[in-house]
């Protein structure tokens, strides 16, 4: 009785082989004898999905992809420091300038400004070629100043945005150094007796803008910052606001607000 020749063990394609870019199962199964040819199937390309940019948010600059619009540090007027100057320097607040001296760093000799900041112990040193690229600056004058404090007056200005997003432009005033944009997050987030408390993150910011104030404040008035930062509150705690105003993305007002009346009419 004839009987059935046994399979050989190479008659099944290896698993490799049918793997894309392997050797094609069609080659393998006409070198076996017996077996039915396969037909090589054309392996379909790949097709990249077309592209679709991201929804365009209100106040987004176009490329940034919904990403927040980052204010450039303005840079500071040029000036001629000295030692014993009051300075601002964006991201560190009020310090003085200790002295003005050539070092040598890395083989090349600079010009530096040592400038100290008492309430952190920390001494920066800036080049003297890179002070206003940097934002250096001296204090405000009293005139500038005044109408920093001017700004407080108004009322609120709330964007409607989330307040991640507004967090973080008030966050970029601060360090622009600016007493404009300073006061103006000030005035944004301070809250009168009778108003909705501060949240957690809303007082952080509040309070690192007041000490901002305060600090150049008491260096223009030659007292210290706790000083100033008495005298700034009860100038706040004087000052009667409105409702706070909506604006868009572009600061314009969304809808009028009627101003609360003052104290002495409301009496």
């Amino acid at each position: 009785m004839p009987t059935k020749p046994a399979a050989a063990k190479d008659a099944v394609p290896d698993r490799a082989a049918l793997i894309p870019g392997n050797v094609n199962p069609a080659d393998d199964a006409a070198e076996m004898p017996g077996a039915t040819p396969v037909e090589a199937k054309p392996q379909a390309e790949a097709v990249e999905p077309p592209f679709r940019s991201p929804p365009k948010m209100p106040g987004h600059m176009p490329g940034m992809h919904g990403r927040p619009q980052i204010v450039p540090r303005a840079m500071a007027a040029k000036e001629d420091f000295a030692e014993g100057d009051y300075v601002v320097y964006p991201t560190h607040g009020v310090g003085k300038v200790e002295r003005i001296a050539t070092e040598e760093i890395a083989g090349h000799k600079l010009e530096l400004i040592h400038i100290t900041f008492e309430e952190n112990r920390m001494t920066l040193r800036v080049p003297v070629a890179k002070a206003r690229t940097a934002g250096l600056r001296k204090l405000a004058t009293r005139e500038m100043f005044d109408k920093a404090l001017d700004l407080l007056k108004g009322r609120a200005r709330i964007k409607r945005t989330m307040w991640s997003r507004r967090a973080q432009e008030y966050e970029q005033k601060i360090n622009s150094g600016d007493p404009l944009q300073i006061a103006e997050v000030v005035r944004d987030l301070h809250r009168n007796a009778g108003q909705p408390d501060q949240s957690f993150s809303e007082r952080q910011i509040y309070e690192a803008a007041m000490d901002r104030l305060a600090a150049e404040m008491g260096a223009l008035d030659g007292t210290d910052k706790a000083t100033a930062s008495l005298k700034l509150a009860e100038k706040l705690k004087a000052i009667v606001k409105g409702a706070a105003v909506e604006v868009d993305a572009d600061g314009a007002e969304v809808e009028a607000e009627v101003e609360a009346e003052a104290a002495t009419e409301a009496e």
